[in-house]
């Protein structure tokens, strides 16, 4: 499938077609609505075997296993597993802080070359896609489906997404695990300016929910060196206060509150099975998805 319609920024052909030979699987079994390449926790009709069962009355007799009798003398069904599709639901975090960025690309920008390359791999393959953004409220929603004409519509919703507002991202988790139907896999691109107990319940409910859980937290590199020289104004781009400081001053306190947060982080992701990758935006974002797809083929299958 070739990228048609008008070009977009975030997206590059040359990069797409590279991570296109590399498919996205989940971790967990999916419940679809046609064939597909994802586990399936219902028996059905792949060539992976799955387990002998006794024959009751009503089973289609073409599915016994003479061999089984013969050994036997007993009627046995032979089931296999069943391979479907998925639905990837991308959430895309566009509260202001979004807008932040010290290597000439925001995390917002960052956040659509990957939505919008997961998105391309997803449909490419037969997966159905859909896409939110979230700030304070649901911004925009779109539900997933797997045609070519419904991705140019999420390209449309990336490319026109703004980074501006508060945010509730908890309370919109915690919306979005009781809208989801179905199990799907569930991508998070976000700063995660939250506390990480508060989201340690939200990642729960989605898994709760069964859903399969991917977060890219994406985190400027200058906001975990913070290797500023001289005072500095620094202002909360969700709304709140600024606060005039010098950096010598606050730096240590700074990295001991930051390394604290990022080691609860840790903890929550863990003990929620969520599958976590922290990402700086001077990254190359073909090589963060690269290692993310083969990390997925590795570990796929799970029913």
């Amino acid at each position: 499938m070739s990228i048609s319609g008008p070009q977009r920024s975030f997206l590059d052909p040359q990069v797409l077609s590279r991570l296109s030979s590399i498919p996205l699987f989940s971790r967990r079994a999916m419940v679809g609505n046609v064939s597909g390449i994802h586990a399936s926790p219902h028996r059905g009709s792949s060539v992976e075997f799955a387990e002998y069962r006794k024959y009751v009355p009503g089973d289609d007799p073409r599915r016994l296993d003479w061999r089984a009798y013969g050994r036997s003398d007993r009627y046995y069904v032979k089931e296999f597993e069943a391979d479907t599709n998925l639905r990837c639901c991308l959430i895309l975090d566009t509260s202001g802080s979004m807008n932040f960025g010290t290597t000439g690309v925001t995390r917002l920008e960052y956040a659509r070359r990957i939505a919008g390359s997961l998105a391309h791999i997803a449909i490419r393959q037969g997966d159905a896609v859909g896409l939110t953004c979230i700030s304070d409220k649901l911004v925009r929603t779109i539900p997933p489906r797997r045609t070519p004409s419904h991705l140019r519509g999420i390209f449309d919703i990336l490319e026109h997404a703004e980074a501006a507002g508060d945010t509730r991202l908890v309370e919109r988790l915690h919306e979005l695990a009781e809208t989801i139907p179905q199990r799907a896999l569930v991508v998070l691109l976000s700063d995660l300016f939250v506390s990480p107990s508060e989201l340690r319940e939200a990642f729960d409910h989605l898994r709760f929910r069964k859903h399969d859980v991917v977060v890219f937290h994406l985190l400027d590199p200058l906001e975990l060196s913070f290797e500023f020289q001289r005072p500095m104004r620094f202002l909360d781009m969700e709304g709140g206060t600024s606060i005039f400081a010098e950096p010598n001053e606050i730096a240590d306190r700074y990295q001991k509150a930051l390394q604290a947060y990022l080691e609860e982080m840790k903890t929550v992701v863990l003990g929620s099975e969520v599958d976590y990758h922290r990402v700086r935006l001077d990254s190359d974002y073909e090589l963060v998805l690269q290692n993310f797809l083969a990390t997925r083929a590795r570990t796929k299958g799970a029913r």
